[in-house]
């Protein structure tokens, strides 16, 4: 097809998936070994969808087949849970909202918009995202979504760092100051030190946001899940290139 934008230019890559080519390279290496079937050419656009087209010109097909690839491969780039995580290990975790279109999981929430509550956890070294929890409507706070995403079962007892909205989840979280009283300098010392190390997890979600869908989610269902899921793993193939 003369004039069709392809992923064979490696220019086209970085602008349309977000990824180098190296860690392209690697997405690309993950589904073949998952047995990613490619799927059949589809039927004409039938309406105007700017990111479908912009899939189906990157890679030379149909927008209703760059649909269907995308409801096929979404769950197999998903990210896998990292279980049981090694001695000393230290995560951080940390709440994020999306703003997802499907009213029957998503809740009105601090932004204004329906939302789901996300947990995620990195690796404190790595800055890998190494769990996400399962979605709860967005109107929960920190705490309670912690144990209802499914998170902190998944944890268990590995050291995990947290910013002050997870009160009496045994999570590390910075000393609170009571009223008319003044923290000890060592305390405040340790509460500068956490905020630095816990600010890596804010890092990582300014990162995984670059990708629109973490913006505006309207997929249905499972799929915010599997979204955010895909996400993780984009950031930590771009992380390892």
């Amino acid at each position: 097809m003369t004039g069709v934008i392809t992923a064979s230019q490696p220019s086209w890559i970085v602008p349309f998936t977000g990824l180098s080519q190296r860690s392209f390279g690697k997405l690309v290496t993950v589904l073949r070994r998952k047995s990613a079937d490619a799927v059949g050419r589809g039927r004409p656009w039938s309406r105007t969808n700017l990111t479908m087209r912009q899939l189906a010109l990157l890679f030379g097909v149909s927008k209703s087949a760059a649909d269907r690839i995308i409801d096929h491969l979404g769950p197999k780039i998903a990210l896998r849970p990292r279980r049981p995580f090694d001695r000393g290990t230290v995560l951080i975790v940390d709440g994020t909202l999306v703003p997802t279109r499907d009213q029957t999981i998503a809740e009105r929430s601090k932004n204004y918009r329906y939302s789901t509550n996300h947990q995620v956890a990195i690796d404190a070294d790595t800055r890998h995202v190494v769990l996400v929890g399962r979605p709860v409507p967005g109107n929960r706070n920190d705490c309670k979504a912690w144990e209802e995403s499914g998170a902190k079962a998944a944890v268990g007892t590995t050291i995990t760092i947290a910013d002050g909205g997870y009160p009496g989840t045994g999570l590390v979280m910075p000393h609170r100051r009571r009223k008319a009283e003044e923290l000890p300098d060592w305390k405040e010392d340790h509460n500068k030190s956490h905020k630095q190390v816990r600010a890596r997890v804010e890092r990582v979600f300014a990162r995984m946001k670059n990708w629109k869908i973490l913006r505006d989610c309207r997929l249905k269902g499972d799929g915010v899940h599997h979204a955010i899921l895909g996400i993780a793993r984009l950031h930590n193939l771009n992380l390892a290139s």
